[in-house]
C-alpha cells in the first residue's frame, strides 16, 4: 500500500459505526462488529472506509460534539480494538480515514468546563468569548431551524461564547497557538495508531474576523497548510479530505497549490444529479461541472449521492430549492434545515433503473465516489425518527429479527415497510446475481480497472439531445465515452463523427462500432471504452 496517490481513483464507503454491526449484544454497532464485516466490504470492492466520529461524546450531534479527542467511546470499543480493525482492513487492502472535527468541541469537554468555570484557566483562551453578542454580525447562522444566534450566553462564565453549529458545540479559538498545536497533536495521535487520514469537518469556519462572514478566511487556509506540511513530513501517503459546503470556486482554494487538502467534497454536483433525473435534462450538471475550476494534479474531488446528513440544498438557488422540496420532499417532515432528510432509494421512488442511473453518474463523473453504508443494497429511511437519525438506521444484514444487526433490540428503530430488512438485506442480495449489490460491485470493479476515471478531467459531448448526459473521461491513454439516458423513455443519441469508432461496452465486454446513432433505453447507461 505504498501508492501515495491512491485516493485519486479510490472508492470510499462511509460508515456510522453505531449503525453497522453489533458484536456484543448491547444493541449498538461497534468496532468489533465492523471488523467482522470487512470481508463484505472487500467483496463489494471499496478501497477506503470513512468512519463517522467514534470519540467519547454526549451525542447531541451524533458524535460531532467531541468530549475527548484522545480516546474511543466505550460504546464502540477500545483503542486496541480500533488497532485490530485497522490492521485487519490493511490486510485486505482497505484503508481507513476518520472524522477530524477541528472547529468545535462539545460543551461537555473538560477544556470547555475548565474554560467556563475560571477566567484564569489556561483553557479559557481555547474558546471564543465576548461581553457582547453584537460582533461578527455578518456570519450566517447554519442551523437556521434550531439556532437564533451564533452567540450563547454562559451564566457560569459570565460571557457569551461563539458557535457556528449547535449551542452545545462551542467553537475553538484558532487564534490561540496552543489550540493550533493541540489539534496537530490530536492528528498525530490517530495517525500513529495507523489510520490513513482524515475527513476534516466544517473547515471554512476556523477563524473569525470582524467585518467578514467568518468563512474561508486567509488565516484559516494558513492553518490548514500547516496541518498538511505536518502530515506530508511525518505521514506521507495519508490524506486530508475537506468538508466545505461551498461552491466549487470557493472550495478550489482549499486545494492550494497541491499543498493544502488532497481531496474536497463536490457538494454542488450532488443536488444537480437529482435535478437532472427529475427534469430529464443534463444542463444543471453540465453547468456546475463547467464552473468547476481545474485542480492540481495531486488533488481529487470527492463525489457522493447521499451521506449521514440531510441532502443539502445550500448550494442551489432559492427557486431551485423550492422546486427540489416540491419534487423530492412532498411531506413537510421530509425537510430539514435547507435540505431533505431521505435516503437514496426512497428519493428515487425505489426505482431500480433510476438508482442504477444515479450510480452510473456517481462512478463516472470526475471525482472519487463515496458510497453511504446501505445504499449499495437500496436501504430505506425512517422518517418517524428525529432530525437526521432517519437516515442513520441499522444496516440490514439479513431477514432475521433485528435485521441481523444485533441479537438485542437495536439502539433505534429500523426502517419499516417495503424497504425494511425483510425485503431489503445483504444476504438476499449476495445470493441474487441480478441484485443491486452485484450491479454496484460491477461498477466499482470496472471503475478501478480503468485509469480514465482516476483523472480529474472530463469533457461534455454535445449530441443535440438534452436528455442524454454524454461525456468523455480520459487519463493515461485510457479513453471512456459515457452515455446516460436521464429520461423514462427510449432516446436516440447522435454520436459526433469523431467518436464513430470501435469501442468496448464495459458491462457486456462486447466489441462494437459506434455508428451515427445510439439507442439508449429508459434510465439506462453505457460505459464505452474507445479503441485506438
Amino acid at each position: 500500500m505504498t501508492n501515495n496517490l491512491w485516493y485519486k481513483n479510490a472508492v470510499f464507503y462511509e460508515i456510522s459505526v453505531r449503525a453497522f454491526k453489533d458484536s456484543n449484544g448491547d444493541g449498538r454497532g461497534d468496532l468489533r462488529g465492523l471488523t467482522e464485516k470487512l470481508d463484505y466490504l472487500q467483496t463489494l470492492g471499496v478501497d477506503c472506509i470513512w468512519l463517522m466520529p467514534i470519540y467519547p461524546s454526549p451525542l447531541r450531534d451524533d458524535g460531532y460534539d467531541i468530549a475527548d479527542y484522545y480516546s474511543v467511546d466505550p460504546a464502540y470499543g477500545s483503542l486496541d480494538q480500533l488497532k485490530v480493525l485497522i490492521e485487519a482492513a490493511h490486510q485486505r487492502d482497505i484503508r481507513i480515514i476518520m472524522d477530524l472535527v477541528l472547529n468545535h468541541t462539545s460543551d461537555a469537554h473538560p477544556w470547555f468546563q475548565a474554560a467556563r468555570s475560571d477566567r484564569n484557566s489556561p483553557y479559557r483562551d481555547y474558546y471564543v468569548w465576548s461581553d457582547t453578542d453584537q460582533i461578527y454580525k455578518d456570519a450566517r447562522i447554519i442551523f437556521v431551524d434550531t439556532e437564533k444566534s451564533n452567540w450563547t450566553w454562559d451564566e457560569q462564565a459570565g460571557q457569551f461564547f461563539w458557535h457556528r453549529f449547535y449551542s452545545t458545540q462551542p467553537d475553538l479559538n484558532f487564534d490561540n497557538p496552543k489550540v493550533r498545536e493541540e489539534m496537530l497533536n490530536v492528528a498525530r495521535f490517530w495517525l500513529d495508531l495507523g489510520i490513513d487520514g482524515f475527513r476534516a469537518d466544517a473547515v471554512p469556519y476556523l477563524i473569525e474576523r470582524e467585518g467578514t462572514n467568518c468563512e474561508n478566511l486567509p488565516e484559516t487556509h494558513a492553518y490548514l497548510k500547516q496541518l498538511r506540511v505536518f502530515m506530508d513530513e511525518h505521514y506521507p501517503g495519508r490524506i486530508l479530505l475537506c468538508e466545505a459546503n461551498q461552491g466549487p470556486e470557493d472550495v478550489r482554494p482549499y486545494f492550494g497549490d497541491g499543498d493544502e487538502f488532497h481531496m474536497g467534497f463536490h457538494f454542488p454536483i450532488m443536488p444537480r444529479i437529482y435535478m437532472a433525473i427529475k427534469k430529464e435534462r443534463y444542463e444543471d450538471m453540465a453547468e456546475i461541472m463547467r464552473r468547476t475550476p481545474s485542480i492540481p494534479e495531486n488533488c481529487q474531488w470527492c463525489t457522493f449521492l447521499r451521506n449521514h446528513d440531510e441532502l443539502t440544498l445550500e448550494m442551489v438557488t432559492e427557486e431551485e430549492r423550492q422546486w427540489m422540496w416540491k419534487e423530492y420532499a412532498p411531506e413537510p417532515r421530509m425537510k430539514l434545515n435547507l435540505g431533505i432528510r431521505r435516503r437514496l432509494a426512497p428519493l428515487l421512488d425505489n426505482d431500480r433503473r433510476k438508482i442504477e442511473l444515479a450510480n452510473s453518474l456517481l462512478f463516472t463523473l470526475s471525482g472519487a465516489p463515496i458510497i453511504y453504508y446501505g445504499d449499495e443494497i437500496g436501504m430505506g429511511d425512517n422518517l418517524d425518527l428525529f432530525d437526521r437519525n432517519g437516515v442513520r438506521t441499522p444496516m440490514q444484514w439479513d431477514s432475521s429479527p433485528n435485521a441481523g444487526f444485533s441479537v438485542e433490540t437495536p439502539f433505534t428503530e429500523l426502517v419499516k415497510g417495503d424497504l425494511g430488512y425483510r425485503h431489503v438485506n445483504v444476504a438476499s442480495q449476495l445470493s441474487d446475481p441480478d441484485s443491486l449489490f452485484h450491479t454496484i460491485q460491477k461498477m466499482i470493479a470496472l471503475r478501478k480497472n480503468h485509469a480514465a476515471f482516476g483523472g480529474s478531467d472530463m469533457q461534455w459531448v454535445e449530441t443535440g439531445n438534452p436528455a442524454a448526459a454524454v461525456y468523455l473521461r480520459e487519463h493515461d491513454g485510457d479513453i471512456m465515452l459515457i452515455f446516460n439516458n436521464l429520461s423514462g423513455t427510449l432516446q436516440h443519441v447522435d454520436v459526433p463523427v469523431q467518436y464513430q469508432t470501435a469501442c468496448i461496452d464495459l458491462f457486456t465486454g462486447q466489441s462494437l462500432f459506434l455508428n451515427t446513432t445510439l439507442e439508449i433505453g429508459p434510465y439506462s447507461y453505457f460505459w464505452m471504452q474507445i479503441q485506438k
